[in-house]
């Protein structure tokens, strides 16, 4: 996608710990772009024509909830395109959807599937507004309403599952027990929670963070001067053949081959905002 047409919004202080930003997307462009596996869960207003994804044969619904997904896909436009984006944290959606984020897994679902009567006004009220500002607004209220109702427990399960995510974040290669050990739950309790909240088991999404801290510690490289051993042992893989093989799982062709054709970005480890 064009990065001019892109707008990125932080959330205010109280939903910083469940959203890590919005963002506004405008285009009368046709696009075909790919898409990789980011780590995080979304809800998508689509004002205009919706994306088509050919790998799922569907295109999104005005209102989706992206999931977690593992392999790479292509989002396409014939024009006509306007969006607004919530991305969360990755163990942050099931606060204000009351519904499990495994539900979501490798899916792109309409939102009014849930038959969740507040959620289908905002995406009406949404789709009225002509101003992102404004949108963005109507989005954080509705947000911090579900947020005022969600049950203490479900904010305490959060907080344990957000504790092994950093884990994860700064070392990928941390084992599932030591994991565990960390949200103070035994090894199937924790990987019960996890994939609820997440939306994706432990062991899958580490070799998303893995592949992701890839992409970031790629990106300001050109393909003659990325050292792929050095990026392997700093991502968090074993070797730089696993690297190359993982990498080629998640985006579909080797890293030399990427960086040829691509301008690396890792969504994951960016701060938009």
């Amino acid at each position: 996608m064009i990065q001019d047409n892109f707008r990125f919004y932080k959330p205010c202080r109280m939903l910083q710990p469940f959203v890590r930003f919005y963002w506004a997307f405008r285009s009368d462009l046709r696009l075909n772009t790919l898409s990789f596996p980011v780590g995080c869960t979304q809800i998508i207003f689509h004002k205009r024509k919706p994306l088509y994804i050919p790998e799922f044969c569907v295109s999104q619904d005005r209102l989706t909830i992206s999931g977690q997904v593992n392999f790479s896909s292509h989002l396409c436009s014939e024009g006509d395109l306007e969006m607004i984006v919530v991305v969360f944290h990755p163990h942050a959606m099931s606060a204000f959807l009351n519904v499990p984020t495994s539900l979501f897994y490798n899916q792109e679902t309409s939102g009014y599937n849930l038959e969740d009567r507040n959620l289908n006004e905002l995406s009406e009220r949404i789709f009225d507004c002509d101003s992102d500002e404004i949108c963005i607004n109507l989005i954080e209220n509705w947000l911090l309403t579900r947020l005022a109702g969600c049950k203490s427990e479900t904010l305490r399960r959060i907080g344990r599952i957000d504790a092994t995510v950093r884990q994860i974040l700064y070392s990928p290669q941390t084992t599932v027990s030591d994991l565990a050990s960390v949200a103070c739950l035994s090894k199937k309790q924790f990987e019960r929670e996890f994939g609820s909240l997440v939306g994706i088991n432990p062991k899958e999404y580490a070799r998303i963070v893995r592949f992701q801290k890839a992409l970031s510690l790629m990106q300001n490289h050109s393909c003659q001067s990325v050292n792929l051993a050095q990026i392997a042992y700093a991502s968090g893989y074993s070797d730089q053949s696993h690297f190359c093989r993982e990498f080629k799982h998640f985006s579909g062709c080797t890293p030399a081959v990427l960086l040829k054709d691509t301008a690396l970005h890792s969504d994951l480890f960016a701060n938009p905002v």
